[in-house]
């Protein structure tokens, strides 16, 4: 990617789809602050605490027919400029000064993302069905305040000596 990634979006909703945009936001151990969820046991928790998509796959998902848009999916965090297909759980990324998560799982789509994709193929962003497609899921390592427009980075991790 030519550009330094950045935060593109902070969505946050009372709960439900879709979640809007918000200029910034208190990041704490349970995710976006003032967030919610309207089915718990599915989303949420502390491996699930924030959401991560895509800009680049909502603009290609969009060129393909699909209204999908920043916020819509479910994504509480909207990235622009990774390289999506790199990023994978165990990943850590910094956002902003204060803010470091760990990319967790890949995020299965439900049913209620059926109204943003042409005939409800709401798989489109399954990652076991389109790898690199999908929305991740992160825990929250340090908490902090982002803003819209913070720069977000992969933190290389020191590598293990095997035993």
């Amino acid at each position: 990617m030519g550009s330094v990634p950045y935060l593109y979006q902070i969505n946050c909703s009372p709960g439900g789809l879709p979640k809007l945009p918000v200029s910034e936001a208190w990041i704490t151990f349970k995710g976006v602050d003032g967030d919610r969820h309207r089915n718990r046991v599915l989303h949420g928790g502390r491996d699930r605490a924030l959401c991560l998509f895509s800009f680049e796959v909502l603009e290609a998902l969009q060129r393909e027919g699909h209204t999908v848009h920043a916020g819509a999916s479910g994504e509480n965090l909207t990235v622009a400029g990774l390289n999506w297909t790199q990023l994978k759980p165990g990943d850590h990324l910094k956002i902003g000064e204060e803010v470091q998560i760990e990319c967790t799982s890949y995020c299965e789509p439900c049913r209620h993302n059926a109204q943003w994709f042409v005939n409800g193929d709401f798989a489109r962003i399954s990652h076991r069905q389109h790898p690199g497609w999908s929305r991740l899921y992160a825990r929250v390592l340090s908490e902090g305040r982002i803003r819209q427009g913070d720069g977000v980075r992969v933190v290389t991790l020191p590598k293990r000596k095997m035993k």
